[in-house]
């Protein structure tokens, strides 16, 4: 694990270490159609994420982005910079090539990109998030016959639009939400 240097709260990354960013991205990007003989396109780099993850690739709408987080890049620049933003644009170079649906998240496929662009394949990062402004989930309290359980808000969602039913391990019925009658 990396440790903190500080136990305050960090401020996001500058917009010089921003621009860095932005640039070594573009720069991974180009080096990835050289060497797939595709021509990748530049994508959107935000730096709105929050909580534990230093970065993440995501789909929405048919658009695609490149996800950072501001706080955890001032904190480890330098670790993230060489590891998170080769890390996110193989997310992005298996998805061109391949499609998300076809291959797991960090298989074969994104290994042989991560090697390519000279990056060790590393899945996830081991930070001190002292500092470090962590997004919390509300949980939701169901019930069984036999005890209370607390849901995230996805399964809570999930419930809400019909797309899912949770049964409790020990007694096997399922879980109504106690504020089901709001």
């Amino acid at each position: 694990m990396i440790k903190a240097k500080q136990n305050h709260t960090i401020d996001p990354i500058d917009h010089r270490r921003e621009q860095q960013v932005r640039l070594k991205t573009g720069e991974f990007i180009r080096q990835a159609s050289r060497m797939y003989q595709h021509q990748f396109p530049m994508i959107p780099v935000l730096f709105d994420l929050r909580g534990r993850a230093a970065g993440m690739y995501k789909v929405h709408n048919k658009k695609r982005i490149i996800r950072y987080n501001p706080y955890l890049f001032a904190k480890y620049f330098d670790d993230n910079f060489t590891t998170t933003v080769p890390h996110e644009v193989a997310h992005y170079v298996v998805d061109m090539l391949y499609g998300c649906s076809r291959v797991k998240p960090h298989g074969v496929e994104w290994q042989q990109v991560m090697l390519s662009l000279g990056a060790e394949p590393r899945a996830t990062g081991s930070y001190d998030l002292s500092g470090i402004p962590i997004r919390r989930q509300q949980r939701h309290i169901y019930q069984c016959a036999c005890t209370l359980h607390r849901i995230s808000t996805v399964r809570h969602n999930k419930i809400l639009r019909g797309q899912a039913n949770y049964y409790c391990r020990n007694c096997n019925s399922a879980l109504i939400s106690v504020d089901s009658e709001k």
